[in-house]
This record gives structure tokens, sequence and C-alpha cells, in this order.
């Protein structure tokens, strides 16, 4: 089976970008769902996240689970497509974007959490403390530096 799932920014319409998204997909099965990512390193490495093999060529990113393949690929405006075969169905490629966007969100916040790190001394900031809660939230606590 063949799924392919429109994965729309959740700051753009829905209905907008599944319209002009579907022309021209000739797909079994095409769907949307709303996600977040946007950047194709962190997208990359949220696949490895949930043990895909992943590779890239010129067209975007292929991701290889046992018995199921994924290419995501970027229209004009840098909304992704993900194309699903083998076997897998149209709930379950669902299920695996959901899982793929969970990751996603978590490279996101080390990205930033390394960012934020980083950047402290030269505003200032030591790092007093850093504690992660059983929801995977961060909490730093930072001690404005005496100059």
């Amino acid at each position: 089976m063949s799924v392919s799932l429109i994965l729309v920014p959740l700051v753009i319409a829905a209905t907008a970008a599944h319209a002009g998204l579907k022309q021209g997909r000739d797909a079994v099965s095409v769907c949307q769902v709303q996600t977040r990512m946007r950047d194709a390193n962190l997208l990359g490495a949220a696949l490895r996240d949930t043990r895909a093999a992943v590779t890239s060529d010129r067209d975007g990113l292929v991701a290889d689970w046992a018995g199921v393949r994924a290419r995501f690929v970027r229209d004009e405006q840098q909304i992704w497509t993900a194309h699903f075969t083998g076997d897998v169905t149209e709930p379950q490629a669902v299920d695996i974007v959901r899982a793929i966007d969970t990751a996603y969100g978590r490279q996101v916040q080390a990205a930033v959490l390394e960012r934020l790190t980083r950047r402290a001394p030269a505003a200032g900031l030591r790092l007093e403390s850093r504690s992660v809660t059983p929801d995977r939230a961060v909490r730093l606590v930072f001690a404005v530096e005496r100059a």
C-alpha cells in the first residue's frame, strides 16, 4: 500500500494547504497531519530517534523501518510531504508521523537548551542547576554574574 501524508505546519490554515497540496497527487491514500517540523537536520535526527535508517538525496530524506519506507520531500512552500510505502496503512502512517513529531520536539528542545547554555556567559549568566521532570520538561536556573 502507498500512503502520502501532507505535514502541514501548525501556522498554516489546514484547508488552504490541503487544497493546494493535493493537486497533482495520485496516491492510494492522501491525508494531512499538522506538525511543527521545518528543519531538515532536526527531522533527520528525529527520524533516527524513531530507529529509522535515514539517508538523504537532493529531493529530501528517506527513512526505512522494518517493512516501511517513507520519503520526505518539500514543495515550493517548504511544506513537507511524507510518502509511505510498504506494509503500512493510513492510520499507521499517521501514528508514525506523530511519533516523529514528538521526537522532533525533543530535538528542538535539545537545540534550544544547547543554545541557551552556550550563550548564557555572554549575557552575564551562569547555569546554577538543570533538572528534568518525568514528562521531559527541562528546568534551568541561571544566576546573574556580578560585574
